[in-house]
């Protein structure tokens, strides 16, 4: 789960040096290059995925080339029964041709059922292994970007995350779907041709005469079509982004008024991505007429010369109708590789950013010897710690101080003073630059980020509901709790009497992000949460501070229990709320300025007492 935005870092970090495994947001940003040039590193890591699936692509492809054979087969039966049925001149050889054709029908029969049993088999099974290679994808790439560190997040729009989970991860499914059958269009194509030159080798070369004329046709559509089937892709992912924008904006394009606006500029982007698709439409169907008028010619060379040499008895009939069947199968498989290739560039780019994904280094890891202590004490230290975003554009500087077990401490400053960096780092969301961070007693970097997430509770200014009900939801980072603990968390933060006016109590499913629930009925539920949790060390990063005041005496009630025997890094930039912190620390510019309680800072007569006295609401007033 990816949190909120975490204030403290660089304005402007795009403008900085990237990390080395930024390259995949600058891949992401690339949306045009969806053709690339065959690349093999991209294949043999695409066969990692299919090899578990081998014995099963095996069997494909042994039906694949079985149902090529038959369909090569086919016309040579058929060649055998019109020539067995007209060589019946005499009673006994009558008889014997009787005899060649049943067993020529028989035949027939036989290579048309293993046809079709040979489709049925490759269609199943090579659609059965796409599906799974789709799953294994995405389960791989979702799994890896569940662990990859959030610095890599912040850099990478979830938006484009999603298109390469969705359409890069289905451009190979297809290209492995079009890759087998390709073997069985190329066996195919192969074997006409040789069969036809076996069969007569004029009438093959003549039947076979319009093939230049295919390649030049080709050769001038492919890079046209290319463009048109790209301009396609870009404007579709263009009006993609328009509606999506404009759905999530919805209630500040009402609030402005904005509505007919939106409509117009939305027309427009909408007719741009028709005209693109209309045009792409038309050079893919232009296609189709021209196969059919080369295929209609190669059919009237094999009737005019065919049937010239059969009149002369230079050909037999049965030759002739199976250069018919052969010349309507012909173009079937050029259509199919040509359309190939095109699958095959599209799964090159994709691949490239897929794995480019699952490539991104993990930069925060458990070490092999990493501690999963059962309980800590609870202490939180941080020792002249230094930390950055970007290298070299610091957020804290030498930061230090201390929350002793079951003591509160709160951390003040304007905006970008580093408050939530430091959370983070606690959490070890990230690793320091430089010092350390001690929880229980422990640096956080020799501790498994598993133990860190029992042992750390987390409350954030806008919590995050997932889809699913109220009591999955708080019982959120807690599988095994009962239903019981639930409620009595419940209860104890005050969140007992909304949730059970609501339509199904514990079980009303939550809409999007929470969506049903206000702000302190969703911020009450993360408390809930919080609590069933039972960690010993608890952050609240400003959770109060979009709540009305009612609410927020709500939350202040349920904090009293909350913070019932635990440690507390308390985030807020409104005084009132953190003056009675055991100690607070105040941040300027990434930088400890003042640490101590209430009474001690107002003693010193610093910042935190000049404002405070001067009855500023809040550092951001400064």
């Amino acid at each position: 789960m990816r949190v909120p935005h975490v204030a403290g870092r660089p304005a402007a970090p795009a403008q900085a040096a990237r990390p080395p495994h930024a390259v995949v947001g600058s891949q992401i940003d690339n949306e045009e290059e969806i053709f690339a040039a065959f690349d093999g590193r991209i294949l043999r890591r695409f066969w990692e995925f299919v090899s578990p699936y081998s014995r099963r692509l095996l069997l494909a492809l042994a039906a694949v080339l079985a149902f090529a054979l038959s369909q090569v087969a086919i016309p040579l039966i058929l060649r055998a029964v019109v020539d067995s049925a007209l060589a019946g001149e005499t009673a006994d050889a009558a008889m014997a041709a009787e005899r060649l054709l049943l067993v020529g029908v028989a035949a027939f029969f036989a290579v048309v059922s293993l046809n079709f049993v040979a489709n049925l088999v490759q269609e199943t099974l090579v659609a059965r292994i796409a599906e799974r290679l789709l799953v294994d994808l995405r389960r791989a790439m979702f799994a890896h970007l569940q662990r990859v560190s959030l610095s890599f997040m912040d850099k990478t729009e979830v938006g484009r995350l999603m298109s390469r989970l969705q359409g890069d991860v289905h451009a190979l499914q297809e290209f492995l779907e079009t890759s087998v059958f390709a073997i069985g269009d190329l066996v195919l194509l192969v074997g006409i041709t040789v069969v036809l030159l076996v069969l007569d080798w004029r009438l093959g070369l003549l039947t076979l005469s319009v093939m230049p004329v295919l390649v030049i046709v080709r050769l001038i559509w492919l890079p046209r079509a290319r463009r048109a089937f790209l301009r396609a892709r870009v404007t579709s992912s263009t009006l993609n982004g328009a509606l999506a924008e404009g759905i999530h904006g919805v209630r500040t394009v009402q609030g402005m008024g904005r509505e007919a606006v939106n409509l117009r500029l939305f027309e427009e982007k909408a007719a741009d991505n028709l005209d693109a698709q209309l045009h792409g439409t038309r050079l893919a169907q232009l296609m189709v007429p021209i196969v059919d008028t080369l295929t209609g010619g190669a059919m009237g060379i094999v009737v005019v010369f065919g049937g010239m040499a059969v009149l002369d008895g230079a050909l037999d009939l049965g030759v002739m109708v199976a250069f018919l069947f052969y010349v309507q199968r012909f173009f079937d498989p050029i259509r199919s590789l040509t359309m190939q290739y095109s699958v095959m560039q599209r799964a090159m780019a994709s691949g490239q950013r897929i794995f480019e994904v699952l490539d991104v280094p993990i930069a925060v890891v458990d070490r092999p010897d990493a501690l999963d202590p059962e309980t800590i004490d609870g202490s939180v230290v941080f020792e002249d710690v230094t930390f950055g975003y970007v290298k070299g554009v610091p957020v804290l500087r030498n930061v230090s101080f201390e929350a002793r077990p079951g003591k509160t401490v709160a951390l003040v400053g304007p905006t970008g003073s580093g408050k939530s960096s430091t959370m983070a780092l606690a959490h070890r969301f990230y690793d320091v630059g430089g010092g350390r961070v001690l929880v229980g007693g422990h640096d956080v970097r020799d501790l498994t980020q598993a133990s860190l997430g029992r042992h750390i509770a987390m409350v954030l200014q806008e919590p995050f509901l997932f889809t699913g009900t109220v009591l999955e939801n708080i019982a959120y980072a807690t599988p095994g709790a009962t239903r019981d603990a639930v409620e009595a968390a419940a209860r104890a933060v005050g969140a007992h009497d909304f949730i059970m006016a609501l339509p199904e109590g514990y079980d009303t499913p939550l809409e999007q992000q929470g969506g049903n629930l206000s702000v302190g009925q969703r911020q009450l539920i993360s408390f809930a949460r919080a609590l069933v949790a039972d960690a010993s060390i608890l952050i609240l990063d400003e959770a109060t501070a979009n709540v009305d005041s009612y609410t927020e005496r709500l939350i202040q009630q349920a904090l009293v229990r909350l913070l019932e025997g635990r440690t507390a890094l308390v985030i807020a930039h409104r005084l009132a709320t953190i003056r009675h912190a055991d100690r607070i620390v105040v941040l300027r510019d990434g930088q400890v300025i003042e640490t101590g309680s209430h009474a001690e800072l107002m003693q010193e007569n610093g910042l935190y007492a000049r404002l405070y006295r001067l009855n500023y609401a809040s550092f951001d007033d400064v």
